[in-house]
């Protein structure tokens, strides 16, 4: 076997193989051991009949198809290996079988689509502005209070209610001296001011007390669900059962040993500066990588093949499709209910799709330049904190991710790194 390159125009590889007639007549033997039980031949049971027998019967060339795929499944991957290329497509190969003879060498011409092939550019010192990470006593407070109401009671008063009490209430709504269907409930929930019922019916239960009755009167909007009832004028007959407020713990010790694992206030309160302090300086880097990867983008150019965005977009309509699964539906009833073709859909996803691909690219570019890899330990720990989520032993997972898993998640580990890297030499203005 013998490779050779060919040509090269923009991410279009030719290359060719040449096979020695001695090569070619061990893959047609082989071809001949392995598939020599579908032909029949007289005198002979299935499986047993000489290779030229079948031949005779059959056409000289009747092994060569299968001899030529076994050549390409061994010789294509040491090609691309030899020849250094990184196919993202299956090639097509060019031959003619005209040409093909038992005893005579072969060759083969393939064109292949590669990765595109670039040096990228401004990734360090990537100017980018500081977020500010810092948490304040107020924002302290707002936390301990937003504990405070997930905290807090219902509890009965014997008060007319007002804005931000819950009321437990019957009614029934009326259009003139007729009832309507959908406009009635028994002991419903109602906290004041929440907007939940249609504007205005909330502000007149205001001031009502356990026991009492309240006609309630409403115009619905103009744009109201229920066709029969839009812009109409309406009375919700109303009887109040029972009157709530939200009783709120007070913020002290006794509140700490309630909420928390703390004996007092203050360890609570520096507790929860610590976690908001971790928040912030997460949201902050999070913030900067994607500020940096932003202008990495925009100073680097690439020619990214359509293929490549073919296949992002494949991925990204599948991922929708498992989403929209997961909700009762599929891809097939979404675009029906878009009222829209696939190919509408696909030019949708077209620009996330070709950003997706660059940035990608240009992430691995700066590993590669800057020697970034995953070290064993890197690996091992991530597939330990895997197999933990999803409760399997470690070995058990690799053996389902398998070797392509792996190295997709080899690739992960190493994109992060090439990230941080990026982040820790930014200038932060």
């Amino acid at each position: 076997m013998k490779t050779s390159f060919i040509k090269k125009e923009k991410n279009e590889v030719e290359f060719k193989i040449e096979f020695t007639a001695e090569e070619f007549d061990n893959a047609i033997d082989e071809a001949y051991l392995a598939t020599k039980g579908r032909y029949s031949v007289d005198g002979f049971r299935k499986g047993k009949a000489p290779r030229k027998l079948i031949e005779s019967k059959y056409g000289e060339d009747v092994f060569y198809e299968d001899a030529i795929e076994k050549l390409f499944s061994e010789a294509y991957p040491k090609a691309i290996e030899e020849l250094n290329l990184d196919p993202i497509d299956r090639p097509t190969a060019k031959f003619g079988f005209e040409d093909i003879k038992a005893g005579k060498d072969i060759e083969m011409v393939f064109n292949v689509t590669v990765a595109p092939e670039f040096d990228v550019k401004d990734y360090k010192g990537v100017k980018v502005p500081k977020v500010d990470a810092t948490v304040t006593d107020e924002d302290i407070q707002k936390d301990l209070e937003a504990l405070q109401k997930r905290n807090s009671r219902m509890v009965l008063v014997d008060r007319p209610a007002k804005e931000g009490d819950t009321v437990l209430i019957d009614y029934a709504g009326f259009l003139g001296d007729e009832q309507f269907e959908g406009g009635t409930a028994e002991r419903q929930p109602l906290t004041l001011g929440s907007n939940t019922f249609i504007p205005g019916f909330e502000e007149q239960l205001i001031g009502v007390k356990a026991g009492e009755e309240k006609d309630v009167k409403v115009t619905f909007p103009e744009e109201y669900h229920a066709e029969d009832l839009a812009g109409k004028e309406a009375v919700f007959k109303c009887k109040v059962h029972e009157v709530k407020e939200t009783e709120l713990p007070e913020i002290d010790d006794e509140f700490a040993k309630d909420v928390s694992e703390f004996d007092t206030l203050e360890e609570l309160k520096k507790s929860t500066r610590e976690k908001l302090e971790e928040t912030a300086k997460n949201r902050s880097e999070y913030e900067a990588k994607n500020s940096i990867l932003e202008k990495v983008y925009e100073a680097n150019d690439i020619d990214i093949p359509d293929v490549m965005i073919e296949k992002q977009i494949d991925e990204m309509l599948y991922e929708l499709d498992q989403n929209l699964r997961q909700q009762g539906l599929d891809i097939y009833k979404y675009v029906e209910y878009l009222q829209k073709d696939f190919k509408e859909l696909r030019e949708e996803f077209r620009e996330d799709a070709y950003k997706k691909i660059k940035t990608k690219l240009l992430v691995e570019a700066v590993a590669k330049k800057e020697n970034i890899t995953a070290s064993e330990e890197e690996i091992e720990n991530e597939i330990k904190s895997m197999a933990e989520m999803y409760n399997l032993e470690t070995e058990k997972l690799k053996e389902m991710m398998g070797e392509q898993g792996m190295a997709y998640l080899t690739q992960d580990i190493v994109n992060r790194r090439a990230i941080n890297f990026m982040f820790e030499n930014a200038v932060f203005e």
